[in-house]
């Protein structure tokens, strides 16, 4: 098997964590190309240049992009639905159908919980819009998690009670991140959640919990979160 490439900003989880988090599970050797030094073609410039690949009839817009040979892959769910597929890591059949279905879901909630901090756009500094933040972020942190982590509660109940799709496959290991994510950013408002939906919390222990991802947990390959990322902690934003 040949290495992967990924293409993501280097100082940050982001959206590039949900590829990284397969990458791990599956074993599959990858170059973090950005991690690396300029020098050896890392750094921002090789994100930069990887949107700029001469690739015209299937540009990428934003990272993060996979690599695969000359194959290049934009799209967080795209690029999870492509590794699951080839990897046999989804359901047999119409499968794979449903874990993207579940995959975009997941991208939904993390582009609201994003939204946030940042909701009137992102060329605005969080302290540019924080009254508006306030407004949207103390909403998503009272009604709007609860709903999203309630939804995933019931898809993990009717399908066996241990994976969203009753075995595991990709899409659990993004339902991880999307669940440690919520809870860095809004500790107070999952804690007092958290009862309702035991099956999601005990399903992101199951996969903090898995040799590979568990060693990737523990290493300097995984970035802490950070206010500079999509989940960020703002206790004004929180429950009070």
């Amino acid at each position: 098997m040949s290495d992967y490439e990924l293409y993501y900003w280097p100082t940050i989880q982001g959206r590039g964590e949900f590829v990284r988090l397969v990458l791990e599970e599956l074993g599959a050797p990858y170059r973090d190309v950005a991690r690396t030094s300029e020098k050896k073609g890392g750094g921002v410039a090789s994100v930069i240049a990887i949107r700029r690949h001469p690739h015209p009839a299937h540009p990428a817009f934003a990272p993060p992009v996979l690599k695969d040979g000359e194959l290049l892959i934009a799209q967080t769910a795209n690029i999870c639905l492509y590794l699951g597929k080839k990897h046999d890591f989804v359901p047999p059949g119409d499968g794979w159908a449903l874990a993207n279905q579940l995959q975009l879901t997941i991208a939904d909630v993390t582009s609201e919980a994003h939204d946030t901090h940042h909701p009137l756009g992102s060329h605005l500094y969080y302290e540019e819009q924080k009254e508006a933040a306030l407004v949207r972020g103390r909403f998503f942190a009272k009604e709007r998690m609860a709903q999203w982590l309630d939804y995933f509660e019931n898809v993990v109940e009717h399908n066996g009670g241990e994976y969203l799709l009753g075995a595991i496959s990709y899409v659990d290991l993004s339902l991880f991140q999307l669940v440690a994510g919520l809870e860095y950013a809004f500790p107070r408002a999952f804690a007092a959640h958290s009862a309702k939906v035991p099956r999601v919390v005990a399903l992101r222990d199951a996969i903090a919990a898995r040799p590979r991802v568990a060693a990737y947990l523990d290493s300097p390959r995984r970035i802490p979160f950070n206010e500079e990322g999509i989940f960020r902690h703002y206790p004004e934003l929180d429950l009070s």
